[in-house]
């Protein structure tokens, strides 16, 4: 007899069931799904000891009858599919039909249904994958599912699980994406009884992400645009510049309703964020992108998180220019933050000052050390006499006054140039202000005019495989732009041999050939529409840090106004190449509550 032999309904249920369930949040998650797909408007959640002894699932859908409730538990029997082309076209969230077997063959199972229009529904009860009884039920209509016991027959996968605690937030994870993903549902979670979060229905996502995240987060968010090009409509909230984590657990992407992970969509964020963002950061995004189904395949993971597009590179274009315009939108919000304060004209009328003893004046010099505008304390001065009456001042007209301008306070630390703003007090790092310019100089001059080159003594060669000597192709005449002198040089072993002899001027390395490496690395994370200027960025970025003012490097009065005036002027103001924020601001409101003023 051979050794190949076919296995037990239930040893292969639980086979499935390995697949789908892994652990209490993985039936949350398709329990959830089935309820969405069902038109369900509300959605109640209660699990106990982390999902492992208990999960009830309530739903107010569309709900069953007899016959199709019997029938949803057997595998791959699904209202979603029809036939094989239609996996090619998926437009709800569950389609497989393996979610609920697979969960009824791990558990101890009930599941109670009633369609709207029936007076009576049906109940449901399984054990191990095994129906033990069906019979007549009388619960409101929509679908009823309670998991007990969670793998009692696997011991095996049991032992796996982590602590309840652990098991619950991951459960409240999976929850927060489907609240997120559904605005316009009302979602209920309950732990052990105690209501964790509540959250009503709302046709704004703002209002959703406030219910979960609060008001602190949404207000550092910017709303993405309605966009629909080529059929990708992309909507959503990101964070503004300067607004990151150490992580993606807030950067969180939906695709036809699916949150889903996808390093295509990864690599479009972080590329339309440009220098807005630290390296090693990543961007606070709730994004969301509908389009045709057929260009979109969810059926390539077990758990659906994993996508794969038809043509990711033209997606990753058309989303790396929609954040990147949605961010340069917000520099009219930012420009009305950091204004300059209004100064009202001071007006010439009489008055009777109070008197000035000698003793006053003398303990305010002692209390009060003049600040010069270096920002360095300096030794205590005898004030000048105080005069009894205000000289005379003239109004200037109207039409000769010049333009707004920041009132420099000082300079803090030999560092940061304080400014007063129409909105408060701000601190400007005149070092990363001084890359930004730089930065942005440097940009401006490779587009219009390209960069000059510094020749090689000895020129050098390099060997390149079929597949960077494609993408080296393509960019070279980009490279020479950038100042690069590099051209073909033969082939040799299926390698194609370059020949460098010149560097741009404004690099100073003593390894070329490790800074051509480092292109052919930026040249794969480019699209094929990003500016090639983004090519050498980093270098741009290195050696403009290095000719940047330092911390200690002191600015006259006129030099710190001109820094100011050069900075509003940039495209990006808000953060140096690097990502850092030029500037902060402490407004008026915020002073207040820090003196006691305001509560």
């Amino acid at each position: 007899m051979g050794n190949i032999r076919l296995l037990p309904e239930e040893v292969a249920n639980q086979v499935a069931a390995g697949e789908v369930v892994e652990r209490p949040a993985s039936v949350v998650k398709e329990l959830v799904e089935n309820s969405l797909d069902a038109q369900a408007r509300r959605i109640e959640v209660l699990i106990r000891r982390g999902g492992i002894s208990h999960i009830k699932i309530v739903d107010d859908g569309i709900g069953m009858d007899r016959d199709d409730a019997l029938l949803c538990l057997e595998r791959h029997a699904t209202s979603k599919i029809r036939l094989g082309s239609d996996l090619a076209a998926i437009a709800t969230l569950g389609f497989r039909g393996e979610a609920l077997p697979s969960i009824a063959s791990v558990s101890r199972f009930r599941l109670s249904t009633r369609p709207r229009e029936a007076e009576e529904g049906t109940e449901i009860l399984i054990s191990g994958g095994k129906i033990e009884a069906v019979r007549a039920g009388g619960d409101a209509p929509g679908t009823q599912i309670e998991v007990r016991s969670l793998f009692y027959n696997l011991p095996a996968r049991r032992k796996f699980l982590r602590t309840e605690n652990t098991e619950s937030s991951h459960i409240e994870h999976a929850l927060h994406l489907q609240a997120i993903g559904h605005p316009a549902v009302a979602f209920t979670f309950l732990r052990d009884d105690r209501t964790v979060f509540q959250l009503p229905a709302s046709a704004d996502l703002s209002d959703r992400l406030r219910d979960l995240y609060g008001r602190e987060l949404v207000e550092q968010l910017v709303i993405i645009p309605e966009t629909d090009i080529d059929g990708i409509q992309v909507r959503g909230m990101i964070g503004k510049p300067g607004i990151s984590r150490s992580s993606r657990t807030q950067q969180i992407s939906f695709v036809n309703g699916r949150a889903v992970e996808n390093p295509t969509i990864n690599y479009a964020l972080r590329e339309g964020y440009h220098t807005a963002l630290m390296r090693g950061q990543h961007p606070v995004t709730f994004l969301f992108l509908d389009m045709d189904p057929a260009a979109v395949d969810v059926n390539v993971h077990p758990a659906k998180r994993e996508v794969r597009f038809r043509d990711p590179m033209h997606l990753r274009e058309v989303l790396a220019g929609v954040i990147r315009r949605t961010l340069e939108a917000t520099r009219g919000d930012w420009e009305k933050k950091f204004t300059p304060p209004v100064f009202t004209p001071p007006v010439n009328r009489s008055f009777v000052p109070l008197p000035a003893t000698e003793s006053f004046v003398k303990k305010a010099a002692l209390l009060l050390p003049l600040v010069d505008s270096s920002g360095v304390n300096s030794t205590p001065v005898s004030p000048p006499p105080v005069p009894m009456q205000p000289p005379e001042l003239e109004v200037p007209s109207p039409v000769s006054a010049p333009p707004p301008q920041f009132k420099i306070l000082g300079v803090l630390g030999k560092l940061y140039i304080l400014l007063e703003s129409a909105e408060g007090l701000v601190l400007v790092d005149q070092h990363a202000a001084h890359e930004r310019i730089l930065f942005e100089q440097v940009q401006r001059s490779m587009e219009t005019r390209g960069v000059a080159s510094q020749r090689l003594l000895l020129p050098l060669t390099i060997n390149v495989p079929p597949r960077d000597h494609a993408w080296l192709s393509q960019n070279l005449a980009t490279l020479q732009r950038m100042g690069m002198g590099i051209e073909p040089f033969g082939q040799s072993a299926g390698d194609t041999t370059y020949k460098i002899d010149a560097i741009p001027g404004f690099v100073r390395t003593s390894d070329p050939l490790q800074l051509i490496r480092q292109l052919i690395d930026d040249l794969r994370s480019v699209t094929t529409q990003t500016s090639s200027l983004r090519l050498g960025e980093d270098v741009i970025a290195k050696t403009v840090c290095r000719h940047a003012v330092k911390a200690n490097d002191l600015l006259h009065p006129e030099e710190q106004s001109q820094l100011i005036r050069d900075l509003m002027a940039c495209d990006l103001p808000y953060c140096c190449p690097h990502g850092r924020p030029t500037l902060i601001q402490f407004s008026y409101p915020d002073l207040e509550k820090k003196f006691g003023r305001k509560v």
